[in-house]
């Protein structure tokens, strides 16, 4: 996956930020909520029309996406509350930021933006909402072409180069196409097991 190079890449800047935020007391949890707060801050930027402000505060805001688990990790402060508190203020954050975009579009008349913007959003959460129940149901599920990393890197690409639409019909159709990818891989697992 893309977002695992990502992390090999940047790893020599984030171990020693959160050993930092470690020293400094703050938890896991604590910025699991302020990344919250700063995605729905991103979502009303972007509802009030500035796009590319929004793209940019979004490479910022989506930052702490990575580091509170590793400071999870890092300070051995993993718990099942903290990673189900993380998984949830992701959809909500993802869905500010799409909620943003169409209340923009939707101020501008602009149907087709709309649209594409209720089908990506949808997307995206049914490409988590298969992986949770897949592993609800003991199946590692992080498979598929559009996870969580290139879903908001196209999106605030969209944002910040002023090709909103064309982000928009990226993350309408290959979200909805990771849905399928990740029922056929269930799918197919769950054949084996049965064959087992």
């Amino acid at each position: 996956m893309l977002s695992d190079w990502v992390r090999s890449k940047t790893r020599w800047l984030v171990v020693p930020l959160v050993r930092w935020l470690g020293k400094m007391g703050v938890s896991p949890n604590a910025l699991t909520l302020l990344g919250f707060l700063l995605n729905v801050a991103v979502g009303v930027i972007a509802g009030l029309g500035h796009l590319r402000l929004a793209g940019l505060c979004a490479i910022i805001s989506y930052s702490f996406d990575g580091l509170d688990g590793a400071l999870a990790r890092e300070t051995g402060q993993t718990s099942a509350f903290g990673g189900f508190l993380d998984s949830v203020t992701d959809r909500i954050s993802e869905a500010a930021l799409f909620g943003g975009i169409l209340w923009h579009a939707m101020q501008q008349g602009d149907q087709m933006n709309v649209a594409l913007g209720y089908a990506a959003i949808i997307g995206s959460l049914l490409v988590s909402y298969a992986r949770a129940r897949a592993e609800g149901a003991g199946i590692d599920c992080k498979v598929g072409l559009f996870t969580r990393f290139e879903r908001v890197a196209v999106l605030i690409a969209g944002l910040i180069l002023g090709q909103l639409r064309i982000a928009l019909w990226l993350l309408a159709i290959l979200a909805n196409v990771t849905v399928v990818q990740r029922m056929v891989h269930v799918w197919r697992v769950s054949l084996e097991k049965k064959a087992a």
